[in-house]
């Protein structure tokens, strides 16, 4: 059956995508500690669909500063990709990837911004390549761009590149567990509709 929104997409369909996120955080897990040459570890990731403001309740005040790792999706996917980075994350890969940490975004230098970057695009390339995997799908990605805004401003880009077609976010939120410290990630994918409806019934023929 074709969607014609986000409330269409049923159980069934999270499930799947819940499945795929599982699979791609624990591949981001993965990536990640190789880069560390740390343990990094992932609790199972939780999928849902939320409206704008809902998106800004389950998130946090959209008047707090956060960083985000931002990727244009192409190919037989089109959207958006956005991973949220917040201070105590930012803290945790900085300080076991160079030794070194910061109080404020502002006081982030060139390596800085180059290590997180790298750090969100693995983590949003593993979550792509599981989908695509899966779905049998050929995604491409952009080069990733690194943003620092309040929450609001952070979720207005989706909203108004993709607002014509939806006013919903697909969340993927999980925590990742690196030196015994427990970080919450979350995780935004924005397909257009017509990719979501070709993700769809790619993820779900293979489970009915």
């Amino acid at each position: 059956m074709e969607i014609k929104n986000y409330d269409d997409i049923g159980d069934l369909a999270l499930d799947v995508i819940r499945e795929v996120g599982s699979i791609g955080t624990g591949n981001a897990a993965t990536a990640v500690s190789e880069l560390l040459s740390a343990n990094v570890r992932i609790k199972l990731p939780d999928v849902k669909i939320a409206g704008f403001n809902e998106s800004m309740t389950m998130l946090g005040n959209p008047e707090e500063p956060v960083a985000a790792i931002l990727v244009q999706m192409s190919g037989d996917m089109n959207g958006i990709m956005l991973f949220l980075l917040r201070m105590d994350f930012i803290n945790a890969v900085l300080g076991t990837m160079l030794g070194e940490t910061v109080s404020d975004y502002t006081e982030l230098d060139e390596l800085e911004i180059s290590a997180l970057t790298e750090v969100g695009n693995i983590i949003i390339s593993s979550y792509v390549n599981a989908l695509s995997g899966l779905a049998g799908l050929d995604i491409d990605l952009s080069v990733p761009a690194i943003s620092i805004n309040m929450l609001g401003g952070i979720l207005s880009v989706p909203m108004i590149e993709l607002g014509y077609e939806t006013n919903k976010i697909m969340i993927i939120s999980g925590k990742f567990i690196l030196n015994q410290q427990q970080l919450d990630s979350s995780l935004l994918m924005l397909p257009d509709i017509r990719s979501l409806n070709k993700l769809i019934t790619k993820l779900v023929a293979g489970h009915e």
